[in-house]
């Protein structure tokens, strides 16, 4: 058996890497600035100078870098040679698209490089022209241009903003200082074109980055060899307790996580043991008086509970039990409040009468399913030749029930504990929402509206351990309730 454990435990490695790399390129690469939700105040530079423009940058990339986001995404990256190696040093991420998406058209880098930087002085030109009345629309018309070519690949879409602001600086003679600027995007632009490499395309590339990448960062923390900045102060490092900085609370994960997965774990707790306790028995008893009016009862009442949907009985709950018109037996919402060096039985029962319509609300759906798997197993056993043996030999039903079928009964529930550990940190999204109750279910719902990325990487790897956690907790179960089932050779 200890041969076994050791061997499941080693593979967790491997699959919680893949799990990790996995939800760590989804959550990389799904839609959003987390560094623009950061920063508090807007720093486009819009509407200003150059200078507003660069200390708008700078903030930016001071934050980004503090992130890790300055670094490649992985260890290594396996492109065309018409990519470039350090496309990630782009700050902006619908820049850096525009930018992948023309490599790939033309197959020529260090062209498209060249056609960026021009629109970037472009950019620049454009934010010094004088401002006044007569040169509001123009102004307008020429930004916008300017993100075309950013945001924009398409030949077409390209050309006509070229154009455009062609005619609009012409057309205006205050605004003609930023002429030689549009003239070496219009000539940089045109010789990316003249000059296209399609065939670097069909050459593969490995691009080798080592330890100084996101990945690497966000899992192991920073390598000492890291040449450390003043700016750079904000670490991370999941292996070792460091889960990063929420994105909108800018907050360590890690507090947050541990201010409210105590009371996801409390609830879940009670909520799972009063659920095996009472239905266990339930379905013991159904199945040894199966087709019984008790059993008929005991079934359709289940049935009943299990169809009502939880938010809605924790609506009617709090209208109803919670003060207003009706009864005033629970309180309505959150958690107890109460001080440190309060008695360790007043703290429980302050608990205890906030948390009960919750857990009454997340137990009664339970009892059902797993009632009705205890029945089933129950039933298979109690057919079994050995039972017949045992009830032969007159031995007391009690005793055939609780010693003979019941522990080979067990399986199929065991089976469900498997699903009880990330439970357990899931918590229940609604009744936390409905009962305001800090849990990890609120928790990792908000960070998805949210889109707070390091916040539902590590919730989602917390289920992903604990996961693996109760399938290993279950194969050992199973050993020790059934002899029959051995992990070891013989």
């Amino acid at each position: 058996m200890l041969k076994y454990i050791f061997t499941r435990v080693l593979f967790f490695i491997p699959t919680i890497f893949a799990i990790s790399l996995l939800t760590f390129v989804l959550m990389s690469n799904a839609p959003g600035d987390p560094v623009e939700n950061m920063l508090t105040r807007n720093q486009g530079g819009e509407g200003g100078q150059s200078a507003d423009k660069i200390a708008g940058e700078k903030a930016y990339d001071n934050l980004r870098k503090k992130l890790g986001l300055n670094l490649p995404m992985f260890y290594f990256s396996l492109s065309s040679k018409a990519s470039s190696d350090t496309l990630y040093k782009i700050a902006k991420p619908d820049y850096r698209k525009t930018l992948e998406r023309l490599s790939y058209e033309t197959g020529n880098w260090p062209l498209v490089q060249d056609y960026y930087q021009s629109v970037r002085q472009l950019e620049f030109a454009i934010l010094d022209l004088p401002k006044d009345s007569s040169t509001v629309t123009p102004l307008i018309t020429l930004r916008s241009a300017i993100s075309n070519l950013y945001l924009n690949y398409q030949d077409a879409v390209i050309t006509h903003s070229l154009d455009n602001m062609t005619k609009v600086l012409h057309q205006q003679p205050s605004l003609q200082g930023a002429l030689p600027a549009l003239k070496n995007v219009t000539g940089a632009y045109a010789n990316l074109m003249n000059h296209k490499t399609f065939w670097k395309n069909y050459i593969p590339s490995l691009f080798w980055n080592g330890t100084k990448c996101q990945y690497h960062r966000w899992l192991f923390g920073d390598a000492p060899w890291f040449s450390k900045s003043e700016d750079e102060t904000l670490s991370s490092g999941f292996l070792r307790g460091d889960f990063g900085i929420s994105y909108f609370a800018k907050r360590p994960v890690s507090s947050m996580i541990w201010e409210s997965i105590w009371y996801t774990m409390l609830i879940s707790f009670v909520a799972i043991l009063l659920t095996y306790v009472i239905s266990i028995p339930l379905g013991v008893y159904s199945a040894v008086n199966k087709d019984t009016p008790a059993d008929q009862a005991i079934s359709t009442s289940l049935f009943v509970l299990y169809s009502l949907p939880n938010f809605w009985i924790a609506t009617l709950g709090i209208f109803f039990l919670c003060g207003g018109d009706y009864l005033n037996i629970f309180p309505p919402t959150g958690v107890a409040d109460y001080d440190v060096s309060d008695p360790l039985f007043l703290k429980i029962g302050m608990q205890a009468y906030y948390l009960a319509l919750p857990l009454i609300c997340w137990t009664y759906g339970s009892f059902a399913y797993l009632s009705r798997q205890m029945r089933g197993g129950m039933l298979a056993v109690l057919r079994q030749d050995y039972i017949r043996t045992a009830q032969s030999k007159g031995l007391e039903k009690k005793k055939v029930v609780w010693k003979h079928a019941f522990r080979n009964s067990l399986l199929p529930v065991i089976t469900i504990f498997s699903s009880v550990f990330p439970a357990m940190i899931g918590g229940s999204v609604v009744l936390e929402f409905i009962f305001t109750i800090p849990g990890m279910g609120k928790l990792g719902f908000g960070a998805v509206l949210q889109r707070d990325y390091p916040v539902i990487l590590t919730v989602t790897m917390f289920s992903a351990i604990l996961t693996l956690v109760g399938y290993l907790v279950s194969d050992i179960l199973y050993a020790v309730v059934d002899p029959r089932i051995s992990y070891s050779k013989k």
